[in-house]
């Protein structure tokens, strides 16, 4: 892991943690962290089969995390021989679970195309092109064209070792979501603080709440497949989980699991016998979505369009349908209340 991702992985947009480093103690154990973690893996260590990712399948087993939990950064290019079994060592961890992403893109990264075949969840920009931001527009014209790149493919941007404020509003007026570096590291308090923009919004937007991404809490997720037994474990591992959210291979929900109803299901006579085993999907309601810009009372008027659902976390999507995290309905209420 290299020095730059010593701070935590931030949502330039909402100022939020969304992914920490990975973290192995003296002892060489990979230490759980209660959000994603994120890896630098060598493409040549994908190149070199199933054999050789078995340590790090182990290491997140004995952390007690999932693969999906784990953003792995590629780094490293590949020849033009050995593009095919990157391509089936990309698809096999992916089928696995893991989010993967391009470490060092405007400079060491392998090419576009290759990138672009790989559908991507991140491109981490290469630290030197950050670094020459703002002042050299030839670095800056390099960021634009990933941006671009990314907005194509689906994929988000990274920006590592982030040390300026100035470089912050450049990267973020770009496109650039998410960042890491010395500007964002917790501070004494243990709090990360980002220099967000002021919104330029008219009075009559300020009557309508915050917008649902200043209230965005970690979505606890699972894939679409997944079976019933994973979601119950995933409620067990912690009481104050409210809602499991089933998203497919690129991070879009496609079903969500309200604690309250999904246990109680598992709960009722032969239900566990009956649904255990199978997908989770079987007791999942569709997820009620609200985009990230979506204004509080928008968002409560949009739950209470279902009134067995009135109460259900909402799911809050970016611009590609991506699960970004979840609101809760308590939480706007709370804030309308206080505005009033």
């Amino acid at each position: 892991m290299s020095a730059l991702l010593a701070s935590p992985l931030v949502d330039l947009d909402t100022g939020a943690v969304i992914a920490h480093p990975a973290v192995v103690d003296p002892s060489g154990v990979l230490r759980a962290t209660p959000l994603p973690m994120v890896l630098e893996l060598p493409i040549r260590v994908v190149l070199s089969g199933a054999g050789a990712l078995a340590p790090l399948h182990e290491a997140l087993r004995r952390a007690g995390r999932h693969p999906r939990e784990a953003i792995l950064l590629l780094t490293g290019t590949c020849g033009e021989q050995d593009r095919p079994l990157l391509k089936v060592g990309i698809d096999g961890l992916r089928t696995i679970g893991y989010l993967l992403g391009f470490a060092d893109v405007g400079i060491a990264s392998p090419g576009l195309d290759l990138m672009a075949g790989a559908a991507p969840y991140v491109l981490a920009l290469d630290p030197e092109v950050v670094a020459r931001v703002p002042g050299d527009h030839r670095a800056t014209a390099v960021v634009r064209a990933v941006v671009t790149l990314a907005r194509g493919i689906g994929a988000h941007v990274m920006a590592p070792g982030v040390e300026r404020e100035p470089q912050v509003a450049v990267i973020r007026g770009l496109g650039v979501r998410f960042a890491h570096g010395p500007l964002l590291a917790p501070g004494p308090d243990g709090k990360v603080r980002v220099p967000l923009p002021v919104a330029d919004e008219p009075p009559e937007s300020a009557m309508l709440g915050p917008r649902v991404q200043e209230l965005l809490l970690p979505a606890v997720t699972l894939p679409a497949d997944a079976k019933a037994e994973e979601a119950v474990a995933a409620f067990g591992q912690e009481p104050t989980v409210t809602s499991v959210i089933l998203v497919d291979e690129f991070q879009r929900p496609t079903g969500s699991l309200d604690r309250s109803r999904f246990l109680l299901s598992l709960a009722a006579r032969y239900g566990h016998a009956l649904h255990s085993t199978k997908p989770a999907r079987r007791l999942a309601d569709p997820p009620r979505t609200v985009p990230r810009t979506t204004p509080a009372i928008a968002a409560m008027q949009a739950a209470g369009r279902d009134a067995a659902r009135v109460y259900d976390d909402l799911v809050v999507t970016d611009e590609l349908n991506r699960c970004l995290g979840i609101v809760r309905v308590a939480d706007l209420i709370r804030q309308v209340t206080a505005r009033a």
